[in-house]
């Protein structure tokens, strides 16, 4: 098992989901967004997503997006995201790195594989990257040991999602909205139905993203599923704080609450 795989099972041990945090390599700063990354960690949050700024996001809402273009207008470099990644990594949290498809392939495919490994990271997340075009990343995960997470939506059929579950490994991304990234009132009710539709087609842990802001909801989408995502919730902490110090400390607050939420879904 991946060190992904371990986390998930030990949440599961636990009758508990796992708690995934998001946030975009380089903002504030690119040592600035490793220490958000560890201040999410220590928080609570099991699995870290970093962000590889681009600067045509289709999924991203409007917070993500004003961070992101920061990190794009200070300069920040894939170069830069491996180096957060091996910040965050060396913490011990499984590290995925969240990025479209055409960043990747314009690093080269095999490099960013074998330098995302060599960084400590424990694989992807692609959102734009579809089973029918993803051999090449399926190979250069293989090779060096990444893990690999592709989404399931609303919209997906049943044989959609055999066909993205077959390619996955750590676990499935189940986007529980149709659109972009961003904090919402409520949950998404067709999530608790897409988990199920998911878990008919694998043995996979199905994490859900999209919509969770707040350890009402967190506590809510832990109820059924394996793994609670969380991002512009805590971008948004970072880019409403007066200075960086009370972005850290906000960071680290919502993921205690959120944490804490994860653990009485159940319950």
């Amino acid at each position: 098992m991946s060190k992904l795989s371990d986390v998930l099972a030990a949440a599961k041990a636990e009758d508990r989901a796992a708690l995934i945090g998001y946030l975009p390599a380089g903002y504030p700063s690119v040592d600035g967004s490793i220490a958000a990354l560890r201040a999410m960690i220590e928080g609570g949050v099991d699995i870290v997503e970093v962000g590889l700024p681009y600067s045509d996001p289709q999924m991203d809402g409007p917070v993500i997006q004003k961070a992101v273009q920061a990190a794009l207008d200070a300069g920040v470099t894939t170069l830069d995201v491996l180096r957060v990644v091996e910040g965050a990594a060396a913490t011990g949290a499984p590290t995925l790195v969240m990025s479209y498809w055409n960043p990747i392939e314009r690093f080269g495919v095999d490099r960013f594989a074998a330098e995302l490994s060599a960084a400590g990271g424990a694989g992807t997340i692609l959102p734009d990257l579809i089973p029918e075009e993803a051999d090449e990343w399926i190979a250069a995960a293989d090779a060096h040991g990444l893990d690999r997470v592709f989404l399931v939506a609303q919209t997906s059929t049943s044989e959609r999602i055999a066909l993205t579950t077959d390619v996955c490994r750590g676990f499935v991304y189940a986007a529980s909205l149709m659109g972009v990234t961003g904090t919402r009132e409520a949950v998404s009710g067709s999530a608790k139905d897409l988990v199920a539709r998911t878990r008919e087609q694998t043995g996979l842990p199905v994490c859900v993203g999209l919509g969770v802001s707040n350890g009402v909801q967190a506590a809510e989408v832990a109820a059924f599923a394996d793994g609670v995502i969380v991002g512009s919730a805590f971008v948004r902490r970072l880019i409403e704080a007066p200075d960086e110090a009370a972005g850290l400390a906000g960071v680290r607050a919502l993921a205690e609450e959120l944490a804490e939420a994860v653990r009485k879904g159940r319950r």
